[in-house]
């Protein structure tokens, strides 16, 4: 049997990572995939959905600004739009592929087409297409992501009745489509298919807003953004029917007040979360990996199970490419090295593709309200940025949270607007260096730009910003909250 340093199982995000990794160790890593390489992270997932949401993006921008090239709004191909999705995603592939292939020749890599099966601690059946082969390894990194989640009351069928991995496959946009599930992933498809104008979209909430987890006033701005482009939002209803009626969908909400409604649609979109891939990955007779409802269990990647490690979104962890990639790497510097610092979530930078986006790091609002903190939070408005005035786009704002007392230790940011992505790592930065506001302060940003404006937040926070939150009260506020009670800070 043939040995190896590590075999990475999966060749997504975090397996990608992961084995790159193992190369700069000098080992001799495995890397066996079964389905695509580069996962969800390319394909039905991440890659695919924001390319997706860039044209639809473009064609609402389009859209609304057609005055200012005296023409009608021209029809949208549904084919060609589609087409331009599979070149992006192929061109990641080929990217990662033409990588792969290259990195052969260094004698520290190896590739193999197949399923994957641990038969112990140190053995690893592969099952290719024609053959079947076992190799013995010192270390196993498990990156096998996750699909979506099916509701067995639902008659998915991938083409009626879909989730994301066969959303893609539609031959023209429907003219109608219920999504069932108000997360960022439902709230993301919202957005890309009402953007584009052809679909009326129905979204499901059985809470009283969608993100429920998001503050109040980022939800505002998307919920009115998304009404205004025509998504009807049931809002406190449960879905108690689903089915196909004549090549259609007919469902039957039930309301919090008793009241019914039954919809008819063109398509639904099932978006209900993920759950891990992890079924018939080991011999259980021979390893005992610890799972929880959530995922694998483990412990700063590495499961009870001492030479065997999990990384992304099989593990019970936040399921995002970044955090994916960053525990593959982690895993391997574990193993092989000695990491430099623990593995952290705290400074994780995430971003909602919705309309307009949304990016944050740290926590929110809502999360140092419901952890007892004490804290300030400072709110900007995109109208005060120099920056979004120019793009004509004043729609968003900045909201900086720290801590509070004299040190004012960063504990998040959030971004709604233009640019929010690009905004918000200088912050994510000063989070994971457990650092204050002061550096941030008198940086020389580059004019104009978003970033601008969180120099404006911070300043203010200092008691020194060129808009006094006194006097532009409508797009500027800067408070306290102790102990649950706000209370304006007075300069």
């Amino acid at each position: 049997m043939e040995k190896f340093d590590l075999v990475v199982i999966g060749a997504g995000p975090s397996g990608y990572a992961a084995a790159m990794r193992a190369i700069d160790f000098k080992k001799k890593v495995l890397l066996v995939e079964k389905g695509k390489v580069g996962g969800a992270g390319v394909t039905n997932g991440a890659l695919s959905s924001k390319t997706w949401w860039e044209l639809s993006r473009e064609t609402a921008s389009f859209r609304k600004n057609l005055k200012r090239y005296n023409i009608q709004a021209p029809s949208v191909d549904y084919k060609e739009i589609q087409a331009e999705v599979h070149r992006a995603v192929q061109e990641r592939k080929n990217l990662l592929l033409e990588h792969m292939e290259l990195l052969k020749s260094s004698g520290y890599f190896t590739f193999y087409r197949g399923s994957a099966k641990l038969l112990s601690q140190h053995e690893v059946e592969i099952t290719g297409e024609v053959e079947k082969t076992t190799v013995t390894t010192d270390y196993v990194i498990l990156a096998t992501g996750s699909r979506p989640r099916y509701l067995p009351e639902l008659p998915i069928d991938e083409k009626i009745i879909m989730t994301s991995d066969g959303i893609e496959a539609m031959e023209d946009f429907p003219e109608s489509m219920v999504i069932v599930g108000a997360g960022v992933i439902g709230c993301e498809y919202a957005t890309i298919f009402s953007g584009f104008g052809k679909t009326k979209v129905h979204l499901i909430d059985k809470g009283d807003r969608i993100l429920p987890f998001e503050d109040e006033d980022v939800v505002r701005v998307i919920e009115r953004n998304m009404e205004n482009n025509g998504v009807l939002i049931h809002r406190k209803s449960q879905l108690v029917r689903m089915e196909v009626k004549n090549g259609r969908v007919e469902y039957e909400l039930e309301y919090t007040d008793g009241s019914k409604e039954v919809f008819n649609v063109e398509k639904a979109l099932v978006s209900v979360g993920r759950v891990p891939n992890y079924e018939s990955l080991w011999d259980p007779n021979e390893v005992d990996i610890h799972i929880s409802k959530r995922g694998i269990e483990d412990n700063d990647t590495q499961t009870n199970v001492s030479n065997i490690y999990a990384v992304g979104d099989i593990t019970a962890d936040i399921s995002l490419v970044n955090v994916g990639e960053l525990e593959g790497r982690y895993a391997v510097e574990k193993i092989f090295g000695n990491p430099q610092r623990k593995l952290v979530y705290e400074n994780i930078s995430t971003i909602m593709f919705l309309s307009p986006e949304v990016a944050g790091v740290g926590l929110n609002e809502t999360q140092a309200r419901e952890k007892g903190m004490d804290y300030r939070v400072v709110t900007l408005d995109y109208s005060c940025i120099s920056r979004a005035i120019a793009k004509r786009n004043t729609q968003g704002f900045i909201k900086l949270l720290v801590t509070n007392d004299d040190q004012m230790k960063i504990l998040g940011m959030k971004v709604v607007g233009l640019h929010a992505s690009s905004a918000i790592q200088a912050v994510a930065l000063l989070i994971s260096m457990d650092k204050g506001i002061d550096e941030l302060a008198e940086c020389v940003h580059p004019h104009p730009s978003i970033t601008e404006g969180i120099q404006e937040c911070v300043r203010m926070l200092l008691g020194k910003s060129m808009f006094k939150p006194s006097v532009l009260r409508s797009r500027i506020s800067c408070r306290t909250s102790t102990q649950g009670s706000y209370q304006d800070m007075i300069f």
